[in-house]
């Protein structure tokens, strides 16, 4: 099986199917949706609410339940040896739940927000299952392109449904665009839905799994601390989760609320202006994403994987003071004019370029964080799912801390910039942890 270029190829084609909730549904459309749709203070449960910080703790909350029960299932499925059985039910949850969404009423905020919840669960999920394949299916000098390959394909994908998703919308006549917007959740989720088959089709069968032998979930539960014993006495990889756990906060924080961030902080005009220029902004990112994963895979190969994360880290830690609470002071004593704070970041030319180097790095450390760890993962070792759970967890758990601390910071401030002053730290600190991480995997004698 491993090394198999049929079963590799449909493997990929999994980025082709799921990538496109990420960035129609949670990156683009439902955000635009969303900030039109509701007023800026909501009532949730009988709590006033920012309508962004709500979602950002909404999205947060859903990854720490992510969090709570990945581990367990992944032990299991380990276990029983049925990785593709659980990763196509989060698939189906997950697209049906995406389709749901064209339901979604302000009336009903707490179901309509319950059911985007649940279609984050269902995406976030099936990856866990999804990524532990790629140590299975692949040797390890090939996970770097094969990983790559796969996000390329998941950019491509993506940008194609949006621009049809977009022709859809702007094209129909103006009293019919809420409608047609509603559509494009039926056909994201059928997007996944339908194209997802081209991998179950591929991936090897695991074996049945009996529900009702209590066995299974404790053998689950004794494989997670199993595999959690042996990342402890690995120097490497241990050191590695720590600095990934640590730039995950920012990392998938950005992507999660990037496009919330510019409908409030950026200067667009009018609200036409607005919905065409957040979406010029998102294309960017997903277009530039396509190289940059590819770009940092050859660096990788020619630097090493860690001096590849090293460089995109420093590069994040840069965007991040960029286009956060850093104000210019022009002062001029001799015309007597008083300090005037202008953000860096502030006009549509200012955040396209941002887009553009946010897109540059945004693939490439999400590629090489995955392959830098299926490389980090013990030859010998077959639980592949429970270590990939170890990575997802330190992934999730990173993204709750990083969204609590921007929907908490925005809600308390009123600012989103101030928000992204935490991220820029995030990022400063993984990129110190990267470089204790050794070249060589060491292991503690026990």
């Amino acid at each position: 099986m491993k090394g198999n270029k049929k079963l590799q190829n449909a493997w990929a084609f999994y980025d082709w199917a799921n990538s496109v909730y990420p960035l129609v549904i949670t990156t683009a459309i439902f955000p635009i949706f969303y900030e039109s749709y509701v007023n800026e203070e909501v009532l949730f449960f009988g709590t006033k609410w920012i309508s962004t910080a709500l979602i950002t703790v909404l999205s947060a909350s859903y990854f720490l339940l992510l969090v709570l029960t990945l581990p367990f299932l992944t032990g299991i499925a380990d276990n029983a040896g049925n990785k593709k059985v659980f990763m196509r039910f989060f698939c189906y949850l997950g697209s049906l739940s995406c389709m749901l969404l064209a339901f979604f009423s302000k009336d009903y905020l707490e179901l309509s927000l319950l059911i985007y919840v649940i279609a984050g669960i269902g995406f976030w999920s099936s990856l866990v299952f999804y990524n532990a394949f790629l140590p299975e299916i692949a040797h390890e000098e090939n996970h770097d392109s094969l990983s790559a390959k796969g996000f390329s394909m998941g950019y491509f994908g993506s940008v194609l449904l949006l621009l049809i998703c977009l022709a859809l919308i702007f094209t129909s006549p103006e009293e019919s665009r809420s409608l047609y917007t509603r559509l494009c959740f039926v056909l994201t989720g059928c997007w996944w839905f339908g194209f997802s088959h081209v991998t179950f089709k591929q991936l090897p069968a695991g074996n049945k799994l009996n529900l009702y032998d209590k066995s299974t979930y404790s053998k689950g539960f004794n494989e997670i601390v199993k595999v959690w014993r042996e990342v402890k006495n690995t120097v490497r990889l241990k050191r590695f989760i720590y600095s990934f756990f640590v730039y995950s906060m920012a990392v998938q924080t950005i992507m999660l609320v990037a496009v919330y961030f510019g409908t409030k902080e950026i200067n667009w005009g009018d609200g036409a202006d607005a919905k065409m220029g957040l979406i010029i902004s998102v294309l960017l990112i997903q277009l530039i994403a396509i190289p940059g994963s590819i770009a940092l895979s050859k660096v990788s190969e020619l630097k090493g994987n860690l001096f590849a994360l090293k460089l995109v880290l420093f590069l994040w830690v840069i965007l991040c003071f960029c286009a956060g609470y850093h104000p210019k002071e022009y002062v001029s004593f001799l015309m007597g004019n008083e300090i005037m704070p202008n953000y860096i970041v502030s006009e549509p030319f200012d955040f396209y370029c941002i887009a553009g180097f946010v897109g540059l790095v945004m693939g490439g450390i999400q590629s090489l964080s995955r392959s830098t760890f299926s490389k980090f993962i013990p030859q010998e070792t077959k639980d592949t799912s429970s270590y990939f759970s170890f990575y997802d967890i330190s992934e999730k758990l990173g993204i709750v801390i990083g969204m609590l601390a921007y929907g908490f910071i925005e809600q308390i401030t009123g600012s989103a910039r101030n928000s992204i002053v935490a991220l820029v730290l995030f990022f400063a600190f993984g990129l110190l942890l990267m470089f204790f991480v050794p070249k060589e995997e060491k292991t503690i004698n026990t």
